[in-house]
């Protein structure tokens, strides 16, 4: 049976020297292999038949079968590594907290200790009956994260 650490060093030893870094790397039953990457500048399909040929060309298929999907994490799939928040700094997310909150805003920063959201919220005002947008900046450690997804606007 195939291992996620075998394929992870495949994959290491391809993409070394480029910027090109691991997401995350799946082994189901039956060998079913899916390799999710990413790009700082932007992965192509290039890079993606790369990273496959690497992983066909360790195996043989007589000995060991397997399927194999070598690809983006996609739109819809939160953020799972340090890098890809670094990548994302500038766009918008939605950010699921450990503690339930959901906030959405810029990420303004990243680092290996979490990431910097901006984001409005509306405010009662003193005095008023109406509320006013009120501007956030706020630190979120990774490990009070759940869960990040980078949204798509159409405006």
């Amino acid at each position: 049976m195939i291992t996620k650490e075998e394929i992870a060093k495949i994959v290491e030893s391809a993409i070394e020297g480029t910027d090109l870094f691991v997401v995350d790397i799946h082994v189901n039953p039956g060998n079913a292999i899916e390799v999710l990457m990413d790009k700082d500048s932007g992965l192509t399909i290039d890079d993606c038949k790369k990273i496959s040929r690497a992983i066909e060309g360790s195996y043989d298929r007589e000995v060991e079968d397997f399927s194999l999907e070598v690809s983006s994490p996609g739109v819809g799939r939160p953020l799972k590594v340090t890098r890809q928040y670094l990548k994302n700094v500038g766009r918008t997310a939605m950010v699921l907290t450990q503690s339930g909150d959901k906030l959405e805003g810029v990420i303004t920063a990243a680092d290996e200790n979490g990431c910097t959201l901006s984001y409005k919220q509306r405010e009662p005002v003193p005095g008023k009956k109406s509320k006013q947008w009120v501007e956030y900046s706020k630190v979120l450690p990774y490990i009070e994260i759940k869960e990040t997804k980078i949204t798509i606007s159409f405006k």
